[in-house]
């Protein structure tokens, strides 16, 4: 992934994954570009999202629009070109979260737009099958990331408070199970979905 950044720069990285202000021609060009560098590709992480909070009563419909196009629209591009293009024996990762199995107040079209995420990693895994590709979700709680800057102190505070592990996640970690998921170690499991959220979530 640093590889394929320092090809492709990380903004058009950014804005090709969510399906972006380009269109959903930016994929096409990304796998391309890819390929070219790289040659065949291996695998394949769509990590792209953005969380809007707002209640279902009194939120805006453009909102909610803003979220699945960039949460569902986005992965579902990025994955259509990844069942096309990856090798056979490869690896494709979305991610989707914790809250799913938390039901919290304001998160109705996030979690939405993860749950469909995870539909489609596992209705792909089926559709894929036959050429030894495994896809598979990983589902953070709240990992340390910027996206923490838009969210209200005390919920903030709140959440670390419900964790079992007494704080949050780091990329790192949340890095170090994707890189476990691509390797050759995890050449059985498919369709699944791979929980990191320090003991937080109830399914």
């Amino acid at each position: 992934m640093t590889r394929l950044i320092e090809i492709l720069g990380s903004d058009r990285l950014h804005r090709g994954v969510l399906g972006g202000d380009e269109g959903i021609g930016v994929p096409f060009r990304l796998f391309d570009e890819a390929e070219q560098a790289q040659g065949k590709i291996g695998v394949v992480v769509n990590s792209a999202g953005i969380m809007k909070l707002f209640p279902i009563a009194s939120g805006k419909v453009e909102d909610f629009d803003a979220v699945f196009n960039i949460n569902v629209r986005g992965t579902f591009n990025v994955l259509q070109q990844a069942a096309k293009r990856v090798a056979d024996g490869g690896r494709i990762i979305t991610v989707s979260t914790s809250v799913l199995g938390m039901s919290f107040p304001s998160y109705g079209a996030y979690a939405a737009s993860k749950a469909a995420v995870e539909v489609l990693t596992r209705i792909l895994a089926h559709e894929l099958r036959g050429r030894g590709i495994t896809v598979n979700a990983v589902a953070p709680a709240v990992i340390e990331t910027p996206m923490l800057g838009k969210v209200d102190a005390a919920h903030v505070a709140y959440m670390r408070s419900k964790i079992p592990m007494e704080r949050f996640g780091t990329v790192e970690e949340v890095a170090a199970l994707i890189c476990w998921i691509a390797s050759r170690e995890c050449s059985f499991s498919t369709g699944a979905v791979f929980d990191i959220s320090g003991g937080r979530a109830t399914y």
